[in-house]
């Protein structure tokens, strides 16, 4: 078993940086930064700082559900990239924590 750490940053659907949706250049980042790998899972269902809730409806459909960036890697190489994804999230909040991959 191997010691890991797990990052998830939390954006809106709608959220951009540099006229790319925010989820979108945060995956393309990890990948040029060689992170082992990113999942983007679309939430159904949530709310924000602002306490505005997001939903998927088939009488309405959201522009700006919530979203989770997640991405597992070397405690080193996380840390590593923790300070370019703040500078490309302003808003959602960015966590970690220790994980044990299963070999």
């Amino acid at each position: 078993m191997e010691k890991m750490m797990r990052l998830k940053a939390y954006v809106g659907e709608s959220d951009q940086y540099k006229g790319m949706p925010t989820y979108k250049a945060v995956v393309h980042l990890l990948r040029e930064e060689g992170i082992r790998g990113a999942t983007v899972t679309r939430g159904v269902y949530g709310y924000g700082k602002r306490s505005l809730l997001h939903s998927t409806s088939p009488l309405r459909l959201s522009t700006d559900l919530p979203m989770l960036i997640e991405a597992i890697d070397s405690e080193e190489k996380i840390m590593a990239v923790v300070p370019k994804i703040r500078a490309m999230i302003k808003d959602g909040p960015i966590t970690l924590d220790e994980v044990i991959e299963v070999l």
